[in-house]
């Protein structure tokens, strides 16, 4: 595969307003005199009327890739700390928004892919996906086009964000109308729409919007409290109470539980945290630009990140649309399965950061690198979510994926390069206890977690035809 350089035109990312550059690139193509009428005749000439003989793997990805464009510019939050209540509208429902999209990009073309099949059946209380009509003919970019568009206005629902949202939508439709005939744009259009709808209306069912339902911690001596030193904001307590996608996915992927909590010089929980601050007091100017690369904040919220590197290596791979859905399901997918499993552990073991123990035990006025996350410690998020990621992508594109990543350019941070995905993974467990927050064994346990649940997912669902 080919290694992954930053191209000039993503210099969309300098600027939330770049919204307009997705938009031109497409108007670009639009402006051809021609008459609605002409349009159709020329699309009816040139496309196949019987049948689905068009797959979906004739046509590029380009309506994905601009469709991830806009959601990220979206996702990413900037200014005050994540940490503050209300100020992180996203949060953790990032990577779940990428996995339902995800899902909606796939069932939206899979018709036009003769080996594969939906994932009706597969996944948990997943409706069953319109059928496409028996020897009529589909648009599959029309079909993508208006799945992503319906997503994306369900789930970024402010007026701003509706408005580029309709923008990108009708200025890729206008592309389309002049490909095909009427009926089928129609056609494709409606069938896109059906299949969002319904995942849609699946996705509120998942349990989302009880995650931050009244918790009060109940943990014993040296359990993790929303007191000082940790932030008084609890953030998405009973998100691990959300729906699996996937029955299965976390089998088999639970860790040792992390030392127990001791004063003891000699115990495993006092060596665990006086690594911590041993490193925080001899860390090099390299190893907090790497702590401060994935603090995230401001940025992109947990998980998320992940999205901005698919989406840049997409953009430098350019695939075709069959490939980007079944990749951008897949790892949606493992993300959300992870991040749920991970949520769930937090909140059962109550694991504390380090910093109310290096404070007693050892320097009083102690501070890490970065704010302290609001929530408990173990598993590390950041690394499972890694491992996850890394896992999937190394099935689509290879163990030895050589790549850079250039998600904080706009902040002026030099980009990052690796030999592999799980480079990266190893990199961002690092990272965590550069900065202060975290602990190795949640890092390295983190990961594992990560990649047996992505090797479930993929082992569980069959995306082919058997």
């Amino acid at each position: 595969m080919k290694s992954l350089t930053k191209h000039s035109s993503k210099n969309w990312i300098l600027l939330v307003v770049s919204t307009i550059f997705i938009i031109s690139a497409c108007q670009k193509q639009i402006d051809k005199p021609a008459t609605q009428q002409q349009s159709e005749e020329v699309g009816a000439a040139n496309y196949n009327q019987h049948g689905h003989l068009q797959q979906t793997k004739t046509f590029s990805s380009e309506v994905a890739q601009k469709w991830q464009d806009l959601q990220v510019i979206f996702l990413r939050v900037s200014g005050k700390t994540l940490l503050e209540p209300g100020n992180n509208p996203y949060g953790r429902n990032g990577h779940r928004w990428f996995a339902y999209c995800g899902i909606a990009l796939y069932e939206s073309v899979v018709p036009g892919m003769p080996a594969y099949q939906s994932l009706h059946g597969q996944l948990a209380e997943m409706p069953e996906m319109p059928a496409a009509e028996p020897g009529k003919a589909y648009h599959w970019p029309t079909c993508a086009n208006a799945a992503l568009a319906y997503m994306t206005k369900h789930f970024f629902t402010s007026t701003d964000k509706i408005a580029s949202a309709n923008a990108l939508e009708n200025a890729l439709n206008a592309i389309y109308q002049s490909e095909v005939d009427a009926e089928t744009f129609q056609r494709s259009k409606d069938f896109g729409y059906t299949v969002a709808e319904r995942i849609f209306n699946w996705s509120e069912t998942d349990g989302y919007n009880h995650a931050n339902d009244p918790y009060i911690p109940s943990g014993g001596t040296g359990s993790w409290t929303n007191t000082a030193p940790n932030p008084t904001a609890i953030g998405d307590p009973y998100w691990g109470n959300n729906r699996l996608l996937v029955q299965g996915s976390t089998d088999g992927t639970a860790s040792p539980l992390p030392p127990t909590y001791s004063e003891d010089p000699n115990s495993d929980y006092y060596k665990m945290v006086k690594e911590v601050y041993d490193v925080s007091k001899v860390l090099t100017p390299e190893q907090k630009a790497t702590a401060l690369y994935f603090r995230d904040n401001p940025g992109w919220p947990t998980g998320t990140h992940f999205m901005t590197v698919f989406n840049e290596i997409m953009h430098d791979e350019d695939p075709q649309l069959d490939f980007y859905a079944l990749a951008q399901a897949k790892t949606g997918i493992a993300l959300v399965e992870s991040m749920i499993n991970c949520w769930k552990l937090k909140y059962q073991i109550l694991q504390d950061r380090p910093t109310r123990y290096i404070r007693k035990m050892w320097e009083p006025n102690w501070n890490s690198l970065i704010s302290i996350p609001a929530f408990p410690d173990f598993p590390d998020g950041h690394t499972q979510n890694g491992g996850a990621f890394a896992a999937v992508m190394t099935s689509l594109f290879g163990a030895n994926y050589h790549f850079t990543i250039h998600t904080y350019d706009y902040l002026g941070m030099a980009p990052r390069t690796y030999n592999s995905f799980n480079e990266m993974a190893e990199n961002i467990g690092t990272a965590r206890v550069y900065a202060g927050i975290e602990y190795t064994y949640s890092c390295v346990e983190g990961k594992k977690q990560g990649e047996k649940i992505a090797a479930n997912v993929l082992n569980i669902l069959k995306f082919e035809k058997e």
